[in-house]
């Protein structure tokens, strides 16, 4: 099978391409935006069809929340406008989507059929995205995820030992939780997904197990990597704070949880527990500077 990954630098792209290796049934070509342009719908369609791909994987996504506010014209033309040309290839696709289409305002974990209600214009292009893709590819598979991160890129991993490092104390919101998720662990659940012996469609949530708050996680990176390193490089002190004394320009979601079960039982996958993952991407950033 010929599988295109768009997106193919972003953070779960690059973790598709390092572990396609380990899937060599299928044949890979990797694009992002300096080879193809997925806004633009005739580049796209002449691009799938010289690739001969069976299937793509939708990686690319404009993930800047606080920019989406400001620009939703520009978020639209990659989390909507971009998914329907790749949606009217003709191709099957897995399309990665986010929490971000729920209000965020729940206390249960998320279930697939839960009604959408985004509160962003970064959730309602994405949400416009996986709608679009449903109308015109119904049998496309689609996964949500929340908290991603990873070695590469920008995120909040990076970002928090940057400022542990640089900062005598950190000031990190208590009351928005989540589950972090390592992109590799991620890029596996799609690699089950193209792996299986028959295409299972369908709507998936994935995160790592487990629940924290980003003043958690917080304290979690800087003590797993002080305890990597054997020394106490990230010294900043991290005090709790409520949403409301942190001045974001985009609300953020107080409750993120995606319930997992229906993706564990159609892919008979196991998900490990986010600061076990988090622990294996420190390994990989903190001993390489």
């Amino acid at each position: 099978m010929n599988v295109l990954v768009t997106g193919s630098k972003g953070q779960l792209g690059t973790e598709m391409r390092r572990l396609s290796g380990l899937h060599p049934k299928h044949r890979y070509v990797f694009a992002d935006i300096e080879e193809l342009d997925l806004t633009d719908r005739k580049a796209v369609q002449r691009f799938v069809d010289e690739s001969q791909a069976d299937v793509i994987v939708n990686c690319a996504a404009y993930t800047n929340v606080d920019g989406a506010e400001e620009n939703e014209v520009a978020a639209r033309k990659v989390n909507a406008d971009a998914v329907e040309n790749l949606a009217r290839t003709g191709r099957r696709i897995i399309h990665i989507s986010t929490d971000y289409i729920f209000s965020g305002e729940g206390w249960l974990p998320y279930r697939e059929d839960d009604t959408p209600a985004p509160r962003t214009a970064y959730g309602r292009t994405k949400l416009e995205g996986e709608e679009r893709l449903r109308r015109i590819c119904p049998d496309a598979i689609v996964f949500r995820t929340a908290w991603l991160y990873s070695p590469w890129g920008k995120n909040f991993v990076k970002t928090m030992l940057r400022f542990g490092e640089e900062r005598d104390e950190l000031r990190v919101v208590y009351d928005q939780i989540g589950s972090p998720t390592y992109a590799g662990d991620l890029a596996q659940a799609v690699y089950s997904a193209l792996d299986a012996d028959e295409w299972k469609a369908g709507t998936y949530h994935f995160t790592d197990e487990g629940v924290c708050s980003w003043y958690d996680f917080t304290v979690e990176i800087l003590r797993q990597a002080n305890e990597i390193l054997g020394e106490n490089r990230y010294n900043a002190r991290v005090l709790p704070i409520l949403s409301t004394e942190y001045a974001y320009k985009t609300p953020r979601p107080h409750y993120s949880v995606l319930d997992k079960l229906k993706v564990k039982q159609i892919f008979d996958i196991q998900i490990p527990h986010w600061s076990e993952s988090l622990n294996e991407c420190l390994r990989k950033l903190v001993t390489t500077e």
